[in-house]
């Protein structure tokens, strides 16, 4: 499936900005399973410095910095992208869990990423134990991990309300626990939070869903923003497999990857240090329209 990708976030601020700095993660990489033609990223006004990276997990950075006075922000962001079809694996070919975690605890695999570096908390996701507990229901001895983390997937999209406003960006998996609502991003928190707790490999995405386009297209909770689902280690002979426990599916063709990281800490699309006083008004814009 082939998509073109058009995002566009407008910052409006109570007073005006004298200087500002950015790191920004909206640009898409090719991955396995998916490969970017083309894109491009404007901003407005035009920055004084900007500078392009990667970060450690192989996501695309942009620093940029800006030093006249400004009251707005806008950035756009444009891609096209094809996504593969990998199609839904064997749920019962990979390692029982245990013998996969033990397997993770001894590994020396330390790249970018490996599923070392996404056992532990982190910022935003520490092991409470409570989820722990209720991740647990899902993984009696001897289940395999992708079948263990399929069930947990659908029990999220069953047990918790998809609500906007109650939670924020700053919001830690336990809060959300507790509350038993949130959004893409709580989800994908506190299912990671689970798997971590029992010593699975679990790592955040970051980026879009398909646009509908038509009434009669099934809108998926999510789609027409920036959305986030989980990788879940699966072990060599599956490795990393995306699910979404907010629409309780498989990643599949209408998931386009941006940013891969242990939290949304880590992959958050814009980052920065605003000099000025008084709030900010944030505005989001996202299509994502097939083209063949």
């Amino acid at each position: 499936m082939i998509f073109d990708i058009r995002q566009t976030t407008s910052y409006t601020y109570a007073s005006t900005v004298s200087y500002s700095r950015h790191v920004l993660r909206l640009t898409p990489v090719d991955r396995p399973g998916q490969r970017v033609h083309a894109s491009a990223l404007d901003i407005e006004p035009a920055p004084v410095g900007r500078r392009e990276g990667a970060d450690f997990f192989g996501n695309h950075m942009t620093w940029v910095a800006l030093n006249a006075p400004h009251d707005h922000l806008v950035i756009k962001v444009a891609a096209r992208v094809t996504v593969e079809e990998a199609g839904e694996p064997d749920l019962f070919g990979a390692s029982p869990w245990e013998t996969l975690r033990d397997d993770v605890f001894m590994t020396s695999n330390f790249e970018g990423l490996s599923p070392a570096h996404f056992l532990f908390a982190s910022r935003q996701v520490p092991l409470d134990p409570e989820i722990r507990n209720y991740a647990r229901e899902s993984f009696p001895p001897g289940r395999p991990v992708l079948d263990g983390a399929v069930e947990l997937m659908r029990r999220i999209k069953q047990d918790f309300v998809y609500e906007i406003g109650v939670t924020t960006v700053s919001t830690t998996a336990p809060m959300s626990f507790a509350l038993r609502r949130g959004v893409c991003q709580d989800f994908a928190h506190i299912m990671i939070s689970g798997l971590r707790g029992l010593g699975i490999p679990a790592a955040y995405v970051s980026g879009y869903l398909r646009t509908a386009q038509t009434p009669e297209d099934i809108t998926l909770q999510g789609a027409n923003a920036m959305h986030a689902w989980v990788l879940v280690w699966c072990g060599g002979s599956i490795g990393w497999y995306g699910l979404d426990p907010t629409n309780a599916v498989h990643a599949g063709t209408e998931h386009v990857t941006l940013a891969i990281g242990r939290d949304y800490a880590d992959v958050a699309p814009i980052d920065g240090v605003v000099f000025a006083s008084g709030g900010q008004k944030i505005d989001v814009a996202v299509a994502v329209i097939p083209v063949g």
